[in-house]
């Protein structure tokens, strides 16, 4: 039996695993794609301390991957496929064996929302994105849209500008929720065309993308935009499906937990994208993967 399994290797969990390394303690973590999360998506970080000229989302998970392993974080590629959680007891299941552990922190992160429009299913990965970082150099010299008007939203709008001959940001609103600093970045971007108040309403094409269709909010008028990708940055929605019916989760669907990390099964801690918070950053999910490992320490004395 493990001390403690850790399911998800993104900031929070690399964070949990590199206090779980230090701390002696029987752990594995099981990552069914790459470590690092959504980060890895990110192409520069310039708001997580210790790096004033920021730096590149790979490289900053790429560090805390070393330093986690340095002190023996054992990292498994499995994908977990069921997981039963009682207070006595803990068991995951992967797709190539059954794992018991005393304790569990569940950092499996979220994943872009969709839009839901006629078209997106069709058209995802031919022309739809959900990730600037990967797919913008695919559209050097085109027009773009892009969806959404938070912080994630603008920054790859900014990150666009590198290859897009034309980045139409379209925002529901009549001005951008990202913070100050970003907002003053896009507006002089002679490349980004903002279309405010306004919503996409279906994603034109067949093998690829043609364009977009919009309705304005405020008026009703409806218009087309011509463009050769589309970019959606619109939130996420937590990776859930293990927990389901499990876990107490917010109206939606965020795991809800105590100020240790603790959620209502004893034992079981979230940390990260996961967890129903206000602020979803990496310098918060280190910071709760860390009181996640502490809090589930305690948690293993407590049964000894």
């Amino acid at each position: 039996m493990k001390d403690l399994i850790i399911i998800g290797a993104g900031p929070a969990g690399l964070s949990a695993g590199l206090y779980a390394a230090r701390a002696r303690l029987q752990t594995v973590m099981l990552e069914r794609l790459s470590p690092g999360g959504q980060v890895l998506m990110t192409d520069w970080v310039e708001n997580y301390p210790g790096f004033p000229d920021g730096i590149s989302g790979f490289e900053l998970v790429d560090k805390m991957r070393r330093q986690a392993e340095k002190f023996g974080l054992v990292i498994e590629n499995q994908e977990v496929k069921r997981l039963e959680l009682t207070a006595e007891s803990k068991v995951v299941v992967t797709e190539k064996e059954s794992l018991e552990t005393r304790a569990l922190i569940l950092a499996s992160g979220a994943t872009p929302k969709r839009l839901g429009v006629e078209g997106e299913e069709l058209l995802t990965g031919k022309g739809i994105s959900y990730c600037a970082t990967c797919d913008g150099p695919f559209y050097r010299d085109q027009e773009v849209a892009l969806i959404g008007g938070g912080d994630t939203a603008v920054e790859e709008a900014i990150y666009l500008t590198r290859f897009a001959a034309k980045v139409n940001l379209i925002h529901r609103r009549d001005e951008l929720r990202a913070t100050k600093v970003l907002r003053e970045r896009a507006m002089v971007q002679d490349k980004i065309h903002f279309i405010w108040d306004t919503v996409v309403t279906r994603i034109v094409g067949e093998t690829e993308v043609k364009g977009v269709d919009l309705r304005n909010v405020k008026t009703g008028e409806t218009s087309h935009l011509p463009v050769q990708g589309v970019f959606i940055f619109i939130g996420y929605s937590p990776n859930n499906e293990l927990v389901n019916g499990l876990l107490a989760q917010d109206g939606l669907g965020f795991v809800t937990t105590a100020d240790d990390m603790q959620t209502s099964v004893p034992g079981v801690f979230a940390a990260g994208d996961i967890r129903s918070k206000i602020l979803r950053q990496v310098v918060t999910a280190v910071g709760e993967g860390a009181t996640a490992l502490f809090a589930a320490e305690r948690y293993l004395e407590s049964l000894k």
